[in-house]
């Protein structure tokens, strides 16, 4: 009893830590350091010092993408909703996902839940490493949309470069887990890692077909914020209900599913 208690608070201390310096490195925001404690329980109830390894690779990685060459993504940044300061919605929109399967695992131990759990993480890592790289490609990106070329940080657009840092990302997190785990094996760790891709695909598509984008009144510019300028901007596609968050969510709970009924 004794043993289990002071491993429970090293992995307490663990959550903390990493969500402290997540918001002194301002990669999170106050409300984003509380959501990540609060996912980093519900991980560690379930998959205990491995799957917080695991989520904090993708965090870790994610975040040191995103400071990477900031300056060159200063343009990007007027188009996005949120910066690269993540706040609670974007912690939750990453890792509800897992953190449910997490629960599900603790009430129900099945090897379905770890690879729903491991595929979530995957899908999130390979779409924020896509976005992330993706950006700094010297070609803008294609939309699948309209299969013109758009402007870097449009979502529902694809390059190159994005699309080889969703495979490294998924893979990434798929690997890590098959050295981590025994019941993952190479060939489950491969069936992640593609799953991981296909849902950054999913994400690109919501993103192209239902996500809000506006228009500013202002400066003309198409950006994902409702507010820009100061002024409310017009919708000119999808539904306001529908951000990044959101797109987020289905994407990375669409493939965890199909990783889970394929697992099963």
């Amino acid at each position: 009893m004794t043993v289990l208690l002071e491993n429970n608070m090293v992995l307490l201390a663990g959550i903390i830590l990493l969500a402290g310096l997540g918001y002194k490195g301002m990669a999170l925001s106050k409300s984003g350091a509380i959501g990540t404690c609060f996912i980093g329980i519900l991980i560690a109830l379930g998959f205990k010092g491995y799957g917080l390894l695991l989520i904090g690779i993708f965090f870790i990685t994610s975040s040191l993408w995103s400071r990477y060459k900031k300056k060159s993504k200063a343009s990007v940044d007027e188009i996005l909703e949120k910066g690269s300061q993540r706040d609670i919605f974007q912690v939750f929109a990453n890792g509800i996902v897992p953190a449910l399967f997490s629960l599900a695992y603790l009430l129900v131990p099945s090897e379905v839940w770890m690879v729903g759990f491991i595929t979530a993480i995957a899908a999130a890592n390979a779409d924020t490493w896509a976005s992330e790289i993706g950006t700094l490609s010297k070609k803008d990106p294609i939309s699948i949309l309209t299969l013109k070329r758009v402007s870097r940080g449009t979502s529902g657009a694809i390059s190159l470069l994005g699309t080889i840092a969703s495979v490294a990302g998924a893979g990434l997190i798929a690997a890590s887990a098959s050295l981590f785990w025994t019941e993952i094996s190479l060939t489950t760790a491969f069936l992640i890692t593609l799953l991981g891709i296909l849902g950054c695909f999913v994400d690109t598509v919501l993103g192209a077909f239902i996500q809000a984008t506006y228009r500013c009144s202002s400066c003309g510019r198409t950006v994902e914020s409702p507010l820009h300028c100061g002024k409310p901007a017009e919708l000119v596609k999808g539904f306001r209900a529908v951000n990044n968050d959101v797109v987020n969510i289905g994407s990375i709970l669409m493939v965890a599913l199909f990783g889970v009924l394929l697992a099963a």
